[in-house]
């Protein structure tokens, strides 16, 4: 599974972006797909994810709860991540992930993964 994500760029405190996480090969069916962030200086962190690609087991860091949602698109192979109401705090490089082999328990483990994408930045600020 090759993964691309996009979307990334510079935002206003309070503003939306919308990242994409496409793969041009395979398909995510099975899959469990979730979004990362690194921030500088700081160990990568799990934001969001679909587990086994069930929209209905979807799951969040608590702080972007209410404010990020995940969401996919089967026929186009893709997985969204929407940010609204960003902060300066949201700012980092943001990833996408997926692998067959996620339990639920490391759900939120980066070294659960298998397949990355090459990161989009997403800066914060006024």
């Amino acid at each position: 599974v090759q993964l691309q994500a996009f979307g990334g760029g510079l935002v206003q405190p309070g503003g939306s972006l919308r990242l994409s996480c496409a793969t041009s090969e395979g398909t995510f069916s099975g899959y469990t797909v979730g979004w990362f962030r690194q921030a500088p200086g700081k160990e990568r962190e799990f934001v969001a994810g679909i587990f086994r690609w069930n929209i209905n087991s979807l799951y969040y860091k608590d702080s972007v709860k209410g404010r990020f949602t995940i969401s996919r698109d089967v026929a186009r192979k893709t997985v969204y991540l929407q940010m609204n109401s960003l902060k300066p705090e949201d700012t980092a490089v943001y990833y996408c992930a997926a692998s067959s082999r996620v339990i639920l328990s490391t759900l939120q483990l980066a070294s659960s993964y298998h397949y990355w994408g090459q990161g989009t930045l997403v800066t914060v600020s006024s």
